[in-house]
């Protein structure tokens, strides 16, 4: 038959093909009369298997499957940035244009538009060498961002003609390169690049400043850093999406790239319609013009879903070549893995822990391994810091997904259901998350702040320990029995528990707070406690000191003291000191 292909068995989103040779693994392809979009996954003697990003419903054997010569790609350029695409990067927008509110099967439509027109600003002239990476265009994208048009990381040579500034569409030939073995090559705003691999870069770079998020429990406790990786794990209903709300509007990433990867549609909308209404507190732009959103809704094909975080990453990648710090939000990793197990059933490969296909451990790896802080090929810096939620069925945190995802990160941030149930947002735990980060960023810490914050950060921490092990006593024999010295540790405790952990997103003051408030606020709980010791060495009851209602004014620092204007805190150690000398004089 040549090189003619046809459908021979359907089994879902698995599409079997015979006839023809030239098909290779990762080809992308056009499946049927309609012209679905589908990618190789496999090559047998005499059979192809394909696995379709369309829904297959009405295809038959017989039918024809048509080549691209290309693996699946996407068009990365000007235009990405406050646009919403589904999982293989088709422009919703676009597709609700052609076909209406539901997506009509065999839409082709490029990530881009192809007829908008952007002022273009050329930054180079003939004579120019350019190398892989190089940039030769200038584009204001958005009112928050700059687009740098730059040469794809495979192409190098000698500039041999340059169109004026003007404008221009994402097609049009800009310049004319002729590389090293004398052929031409057309530059222009926007180009291809495959899915599946990473980006190339010139190296690595030390992880070693954080991605300050304006969350305290995040920021002081478990600190992420620019290029690394984090997971937030949690049962349904623990807050793993309105987190991952807080780090994309707060975080001081340049571009958010939000992954609803398998979510419910309702969740997507409610973040459409959020991210819409939000004001970038950096631009005073909408946030949207910083963020780019891919929707693979649960009722969307499950095979898009599996190339979904792959297209997330690329955009990512291709933003962090410009010299930006980008985060992406991949909401939920779990349900990327469950599109892996349901195709590797229908490919009837041999299944591992649950179900899940042997491989689920290194394709996990290479997601998270495109992190990292990078020296470009456009001779910049930037990072993709990935920060992916987990939805462990039950609250499992054993299950294969979650101890895989851990053996990948280094940052891990338990969500717990009995926190969230009792209104502690953020619903971190502090006893089972951690950061593999904190000794990275000490440097960072320590150049801007002293030794002052590592140091009130240990203390926060072993308070907080101290009283996890109390309480498990007062369970026993109830508070009233504990010595005094142990009562100030609880009382400390919740103070730190109420006054800095739990974070109220609603608030203006509260919803974000600045990395020298947080320390103001450690220092002056520390304080409290250090101070209580007097009344605990000559044995008068804590419970007088609470009393006073000074616990409750530090609880209250948060809404009181504004971010503005953080030294308002000073004042509270006088407070502190008024409150015990009190105390002090009864006795």
């Amino acid at each position: 038959m040549g090189d003619s292909y046809y459908i021979h068995g359907i089994n879902g989103p698995v599409v079997t093909v015979h006839g023809g040779r030239g098909l290779s693994v990762m080809d992308m392809v056009h499946v049927g009369n309609l012209g679905l979009i589908g990618e190789v996954v496999s090559v047998r003697s005499g059979e192809t298997t394909v696995q379709v990003y369309e829904e297959t419903a009405g295809l038959l054997p017989g039918e024809p499957v048509t080549s691209t010569g290309a693996p699946m790609s996407i068009l990365l350029g000007p235009g990405l940035l406050n646009n919403i695409f589904d999982g293989i990067a088709r422009p919703l927008r676009a597709i609700e244009k052609k076909s209406g509110n539901f997506i009509a099967r065999g839409i082709n439509l490029a990530a881009l538009d192809i007829e908008k027109r952007w002022d273009v600003k050329m930054t180079i002239k003939p004579g120019d060498t350019l190398s892989p990476g190089a940039v030769f265009a200038e584009t204001q994208e958005t009112p928050a961002i700059l687009h740098r048009s730059m040469v794809p990381p495979n192409i190098s040579g000698t500039v041999k003609s340059v169109l004026p500034d003007g404008s221009y569409t994402v097609t049009d030939t800009l310049a004319v390169l002729e590389t090293v073995n004398g052929q031409t090559f057309e530059l222009k705003l926007a180009h291809e690049w495959p899915i599946r691999r990473a980006r190339p870069v010139v190296n690595r770079l030390p992880i070693d400043r954080p991605l300050i998020t304006g969350q305290r429990i995040i920021d002081t406790l478990f600190p992420i850093a620019k290029g690394g990786c984090a997971a937030i794990p949690g049962p349904f209903g623990a807050g793993k999406t309105v987190t991952q709300h807080q780090l994309a509007k707060w975080s001081d990433a340049d571009i958010i790239v939000y992954l609803g990867c398998g979510e419910r549609g309702n969740e997507m909308t409610q973040v459409l319609e959020e991210f819409g209404e939000l004001i970038d507190p950096r631009t005073k732009q909408p946030l949207l013009n910083r963020t780019v959103l891919i929707a693979n809704t649960s009722n969307m094909p499950v095979a898009a879903r599996e190339a979904s975080i792959y297209t997330g990453m690329t955009i990512a990648e291709y933003y962090r070549d410009m010299g930006y710090h980008v985060a992406i939000m991949a909401d939920s990793t779990s349900r990327w893995a469950e599109a892996l197990r349901e195709i590797s059933g229908r490919l009837e490969e041999m299944p591992a822990e649950e179900g899940f296909p042997a491989y689920l451990p290194s394709r996990l790896a290479e997601f998270y391994e495109r992190a990292g802080y990078m020296e470009t090929l456009s001779g910049t810096e930037g990072s993709v810091t990935v920060i992916g939620a987990v939805s462990p069925q039950g609250g499992d945190f054993s299950e294969p997904v979650t101890q895989n995802t851990k053996r990948f990160v280094r940052c891990f941030w338990a969500l717990d259901r009995a926190l969230a149930y009792a209104r502690h947002y953020p619903a971190i735990n502090w006893t089972t998350s951690y950061s593999e980060y904190t000794d990275d960023l000490s440097a960072w810490y320590e150049k801007r702040f002293g030794t002052k914050f590592a140091q009130l950060r240990t203390r926060m921490t072993n308070l907080l320990h101290e009283e996890t092990q109390l309480l498990e006593i007062v369970k026993l024999i109830g508070s009233d029995m504990l010595p005094e010295d142990q009562k100030l540790t609880i009382e400390a405790a919740r103070i730190i528990r109420l006054g800095f952990l739990q974070q109220n997103s609603f608030h203006d003051t509260d919803t974000y707070v600045p990395i020298e408030k947080q320390i103001k606020m450690m220092d002056v709980m520390m304080y409290f406690y250090d101070k209580a010791q007097e009344l605990v060495s000559r044995n008068i009851p804590i419970s007088q000191l609470r009393e006073s209602g000074i616990a409750d004014a530090l609880i209250r620092i948060k809404y009181d003291v504004p971010n503005d204007n953080i030294d308002l805190i000073d004042s509270y150690f006088g407070k502190i000191d008024d409150a015990v000398d009190a105390v002090l004089a009864k006795n």
